[in-house]
């Protein structure tokens, strides 16, 4: 195991966090808040001195650099960004418990969006903008940004890859250019491009410039955390609109934009994976919408369309947004969001959940499998788009989904334990909404809740289940998994 080049890695994502923390710094210097910028101050500092002390006991290192380092490494980094990204909260007093300042900046780069700030607007805009900024640092990720700035001092294409794979969402991830940096530049270069555009058009529908930039970081990374008590309920239709395209627009594999931006307009709209996420999109917002209207809402058909594509984005891209309370809608309405948590966005989108690249391999290999029961002799294979889709990743996307169910279930157990014997919906949705990187779940953790009623322990369970969400589960298995630090 190549400890010494995993140090030095996490050394240069310590530096680059300490870069992101200057824009959050600014703004609490700005607003005049001290308890923001001694919080600020302290964690740079210590970000700084475990940085020094991480490169230098990595000066002599070998090159040598393996899957089952680009895993660990991806584990470690998070959780060394997590515990120094916590510090801002936790030095300034505005969230005296260490385990809930944890818990919130995890939420914010695993952009989960569920918070236990009861009263966001107390937290003082410089670390408002912090919590957004995590969401935008952790969509797209932070060693996908690493790749993309810092100049590798490794010759060929397996240490950038392995970061790659172990950090990107999704069943596999292909180069888009011939060279990994090359790849990651360009997914940065789209998510910027896609920001910055979200920005100007909540400026141009009326929204502060403070608000504006917060609510764009959280759109683009699919997170959720918002900047008002009342979540986006106070903004206007034609902000909430632009959110709820934007959500969407995030929710697509980004590889879609690569190929428009270069003229390839056929082939990127003409992805299975594309058409069936925005078929169940819009039937979703459809079948929300007409079941509000039945079920007798004093809302005229606008507002309830708008309110029902906002939440349907929202859950789908596991954004985690919210305009209206859904604790209060329909049965049918709330069964039609808990199957969004589930499907989540499409593979290599900043969305979490299972995804819905994996919900077509599983559908399209059960079928298979059914036919081969009363056709035993026939040879039938899976194909997406066209192409064949090996027996590999279908066992692949097979053993994510019982690791997935597996950790559902022992998570639900463990958070059942909590002293305060929340209710069964409560418990539930509270794991998919974490796990799944969403958000708001229902019922006492529903839009209009938070998560600050659970113990320490439960925070942690779901701090582990957030982190296994937007890292796909295997890198901190690795990480947790004896068998990893044995030697051969």
């Amino acid at each position: 195991m190549n400890y010494k080049i995993m140090m030095r890695v996490c050394s240069w994502i310590l530096v680059i966090e300490i870069g992101c923390m200057t824009p959050s710094l600014g703004v609490a210097i700005y607003t005049g808040d001290q308890m923001a910028v001694i919080g600020f101050i302290g964690a740079m500092a210590a970000a700084g001195a475990l940085s020094l002390l991480m490169y230098t006991g990595s000066v002599r290192r070998r090159m040598n650099f393996y899957a089952k380092e680009g895993m660990l490494v991806t584990a470690f980094a998070w959780i060394l960004l997590s515990i120094v990204g916590a510090l801002p909260f936790y030095l300034s007093g505005r969230i005296p418990g260490f385990v809930d300042a944890l818990f919130e900046i995890i939420s914010g780069f695993t952009t989960t969006g569920a918070s236990v700030v009861s009263d966001v607007e107390g937290l003082g805009k410089g670390l408002l903008f912090w919590r957004s900024f995590s969401h935008w640092i952790g969509g797209m990720g932070v060693l996908v940004f690493f790749l993309a700035i810092i100049p590798s001092a490794h010759k060929g294409e397996g240490y950038s890859l392995h970061l790659l794979r172990a950090e990107s969402p999704g069943p596999s991830v292909n180069k888009m250019v011939p060279r990994m940096r090359d790849t990651a530049t360009a997914l940065y270069r789209i998510y910027v491009v896609l920001t910055v555009i979200n920005i100007v058009l909540l400026l141009l529908s009326g929204m502060k410039p403070f608000d504006s930039f917060c609510i764009a970081f959280g759109t683009a990374g699919t997170g959720g955390f918002a900047v008002l008590n009342s979540g986006c309920a106070e903004y206007t239709p034609m902000a909430q609109w632009i959110t709820t395209v934007f959500m969407l627009l995030f929710g697509i594999n980004f590889s879609v934009y690569y190929m428009m931006a270069h003229k390839r307009f056929k082939e990127a709209i003409k992805g299975e994976e594309l058409r069936v996420y925005l078929f169940i999109v819009f039937a979703s917002i459809a079948g929300i919408a007409a079941n509000l209207m039945r079920s007798g809402s004093t809302h005229p058909l606008g507002k309830n369309v708008r309110d029902a594509a906002f939440q349907v984005a929202s859950i789908i891209t596991t954004t985690g947004f919210s305009t209206a309370d859904f604790n209060l809608w329909p049965d049918f309405s709330q069964a039609i969001l808990i199957c969004l948590m589930f499907v989540g966005a499409c593979a290599g989108s900043t969305g979490g959940g299972i995804k819905v690249s994996r919900i077509l391999i599983l559908f399209k290999s059960a079928r298979r499998n059914l036919h081969n029961v009363f056709h035993p002799e026939e040879i039938r294979t899976v194909r997406i788009d066209g192409e064949r889709v090996s027996e590999k990743t279908i066992q692949h996307v097979q053993a994510y989904l019982a690791l997935y169910v597996f950790i559902v279930i022992v998570s639900f157990l463990l958070v059942s334990l909590d002293p305060k014997e929340f209710s069964m919906t409560t418990n539930f949705s509270a794991v998919m909404a974490t796990f799944n990187n969403i958000g708001p779940g229902f019922d006492a953790v529903g839009p209009m809740s938070n998560f600050s009623a659970y113990g320490d322990f439960s925070k942690i369970v779901m701090c582990i289940d957030m982190l296994l969400g937007r890292l796909e589960i295997y890198p901190i298995l690795t990480m947790l998994a004896y068998s990893t630090y044995k030697k051969a």
